[in-house]
């Protein structure tokens, strides 16, 4: 056959393909529809950032456990490129959804290997998360075409409480489309956080003066008024006696530990010190003997991943209430 012949031969067979594949008169309007309905485009201003999501993210990468658990909890796991930086174990219901997601890094994986990943969305628990000095900041990011968030603690210009959590699980949720299973939590939460304030209005009385051992031996690394950690301390029924600093985590010396007088100590327990090593150094250290905490034994323990801005908050109020 000719040369001129086989293209008009080709054309006519690839026009009726062409015609059944191309969009009709209102599909391009149905489309847009669609998006508007999922609540796209969503623009949303986090830790200073202002970006727009034309449509969900496919491959997102989290940095930090409680935003990888935040991710979890909305039913992610399918949209997860990979994972990284455990502080403790994940809750055992998100056990088999976490295994299914490939783990970048045991701590923040170097950017070569965060662009490995080929992700569209980076989320980061901590402000060390997008450290300019190892090249993962949020501008390098987007200089890639990756857009990322923040989790709002490590961005927080005043004290963080519950409504910080509730927004940071609603604005994930809107970011990936799936707002109504972040309003679905956040009704649970108030109304988990509603029933261990009656228990504790029940039993009255004054809030204990809570001191929250962290880590550390020439100071003690606790934690301070800005972050969550705090908010959760006083819906326990405690009263956070490094409220004053100005930071969700810091160093404040033992001289103050022993001058504020704290009836409870919350020892956090994560990494390769353990709880009984920690109560072993507070109660053999001489400085401490007469901080009533110690004198009686009065702790409590919560994991760290429960005193920072996710989705275990509400059960860490439960958790220290009934321990205070």
């Amino acid at each position: 056959m000719p040369r001129p012949v086989r293209v008009l031969a080709a054309a006519a067979l690839l026009a009726p393909l062409a015609a059944c594949s191309s969009p009709g008169p209102g599909d391009d309007g149905r489309a847009a529809s669609a998006a508007q309905r999922a609540g796209f485009p969503y623009t949303v201003t986090n830790c200073g950032v202002k970006t727009t999501y034309d449509a969900p993210p496919q491959r997102a990468v989290t940095m930090n456990q409680h935003v990888t658990e935040v991710m979890l909890e909305l039913g992610l796991e399918d949209r997860l490129a990979g994972t990284a930086y455990l502080d403790d174990k994940v809750l055992a219901k998100y056990a088999k959804a976490y295994a299914s997601a490939p783990v970048l890094a045991k701590e923040y994986p170097s950017y070569e290997k965060l662009l490995a990943a080929n992700p569209d969305f980076v989320y980061g628990g901590y402000s060390s998360a997008f450290l300019a000095g190892d090249g993962r900041s949020r501008s390098a990011l987007a200089k890639s075409g990756i857009k990322s968030r923040l989790n709002v603690e490590g961005c927080a210009k005043r004290p963080v409480t519950m409504d910080d959590v509730y927004r940071e699980v609603r604005e994930v949720g809107s970011t990936f489309g799936v707002r109504e299973r972040a309003d679905k939590w956040v009704g649970a939460a108030r109304r988990e956080l509603a029933v261990t304030a009656d228990k504790a209005g029940a039993k009255g009385g004054k809030p204990l003066p809570v001191f929250v051992y962290d880590s550390g031996d020439k100071t003690a690394f606790t934690v301070g008024g800005r972050g969550i950690g705090n908010d959760i301390i006083t819906r326990a029924g405690g009263r956070n006696v490094f409220a004053d600093v100005d930071k969700s985590f810091g160093d404040a010396s033992w001289e103050k530990v022993v001058e504020r007088k704290p009836e409870t100590i919350v020892i956090l327990d994560y990494g390769g010190t353990t709880v009984a090593q920690k109560k072993k150094r507070l109660l053999d250290d001489p400085v401490l003997a007469d901080v009533p905490a110690v004198k009686h034994r009065r702790f409590a323990v919560l994991r760290l991943s429960d005193m920072v801005t996710g989705v275990r908050a509400p059960g860490a109020v439960k958790k220290l209430a009934e321990q205070l």
